[in-house]
């Protein structure tokens, strides 16, 4: 496996298959050709089917349209390249005339983006386990917890980059939780954190915990959905869920910020194994690869701050990402908004009680992490293509009826 920095990546929303995938291309294309007078992009499958939704034109043009240069974008949303469901197909013409070869890549989920014929981006594989149950072997006979398996393979240096994430992360709700207004795009929907803050401060206890979760969960759904500053938790349209629980946490339980970094660390590596044995990209497997893998890494953090062993961390995990199974990914209009939002503040719920459920029991349970992440690669094969991030079924489907 890869190091969990691909993993978490700070970056602008709205969407991270469908903004900052293609940015980086665009950036790398634009390196190797700064001659040209035109660039052209063509954009497959889902990336078309929803690009508008997801800015991604805006992102291209951004890049390759600065000094003036042409950008022409053409919209294949039909036409599905057989490596990916998100396919650019990015070509230059220079000054003479001459056109440049076609460059294909696939934006793969979590910003990550493939040249087509490969596997993945050309960067090191830091892990050698790759699976839950053979690292959760390994702390159970060493000793260790999950993050001290991440700073073994990772490096000490690891630390560095954890702590600048929960700075984003953290000023991602606040910046949330201090905007009032609608959101961009043609739904014309208010934003919620601000009003969902002040009035679970009114309610004590257990319904004051729960309103913060969803605030806080909100507040960083809220900026994804406006283009503002996040971390791909695993992705741009699930970075709500890791932040909104380890926010109320830490603010209501004044957990240490070392044992946050902790939980972080734990909860990538639930999301780097998800990512190498199966996708955290909507447009292949639905939403269950993007909320529902956020939903694991967060019960995984949470449970781990809370003391549970590295089974019952397991356990917390499995529970977070089983009952997302089969969970489509059917943006309206294809915003990152609806749906998207209030799956995040309930995942973000859903993490906490996953952990509970999780230390209430001593972590053995029949069906295990590995498994499950086996079934929803399948799950997500199974659903038919409209389920996943075309805008052409579920919820996205007359929407207006």
């Amino acid at each position: 496996m890869k190091s969990i920095k691909e993993l978490y990546r700070i970056g602008t929303g709205p969407s991270s298959s469908h903004t900052m995938g293609p940015r980086w291309a665009a950036e790398q294309f634009a390196e190797k050709h700064p001659d040209a007078d035109k660039y052209i992009v063509t954009l497959y499958g889902s990336l078309a089917a929803t690009g508008k939704g997801h800015m991604t034109d805006i992102a291209l043009e951004d890049v390759l349209g600065k000094s003036g240069k042409e950008v022409e974008i053409r919209w294949e949303p039909d036409n599905f390249l057989s490596q990916h469901p998100n396919g650019l197909r990015f070509q230059a013409i220079l000054s003479d005339g001459h056109e440049t070869e076609p460059w294909t890549v696939f934006s793969v989920g979590g910003g990550a983006v493939v040249e087509e014929g490969k596997t993945s981006m050309e960067t090191p594989e830091i892990y050698s386990m790759q699976t839950m149950t053979e690292i959760m072997d390994y702390c159970d006979s060493t000793g260790r917890c999950y993050w001290e398996y991440v700073e073994e393979c990772e490096g000490p240096e690891i630390w560095d980059y954890l702590k600048k994430v929960w700075e984003a992360m953290k000023a991602a709700v606040e910046r949330g939780l201090a905007h009032e207004g609608r959101l961009p795009g043609p739904l014309n929907l208010r934003r919620k954190a601000a009003a969902y803050h002040v009035k679970a401060e009114g309610f004590k206890d257990n319904l004051r915990n729960r309103g913060l979760t969803f605030a806080y969960a909100l507040a960083v759904s809220e900026e994804n959905a406006s283009g503002g500053l996040i971390v791909t938790a695993p992705t741009c349209g699930s970075c709500g869920v890791v932040p909104g629980a380890l926010y109320h946490l830490w603010k209501s339980r004044n957990f240490p910020e070392v044992m946050i970094l902790r939980a972080l660390a734990t909860a990538g590596l639930v999301g780097n194994i998800v990512k190498q044995n199966a996708s955290i990209s909507g447009a292949e497997v639905g939403c269950q690869g993007e909320v529902g893998v956020a939903c694991a890494m967060a019960a995984a953090a949470a449970c781990q701050l809370f003391g549970g062993s590295p089974a019952q961390i397991e356990y917390a995990a499995e529970m977070g990402l089983e009952h997302h199974l089969g969970m489509t990914c059917d943006p309206v209009c294809g915003l990152v908004q609806i749906p998207c939002i209030e799956r995040n503040a309930y995942a973000a719920a859903r993490a906490l009680d996953a952990n509970i459920f999780a230390t209430f029991t001593d972590g053995h349970h029949r069906v295990s992490f590995d498994r499950l992440i086996k079934v929803m690669k399948q799950t997500g094969h199974d659903l038919p293509s409209l389920y996943k991030e075309t805008s052409t079924g579920g919820l996205a489907a007359n929407y207006n009826d």
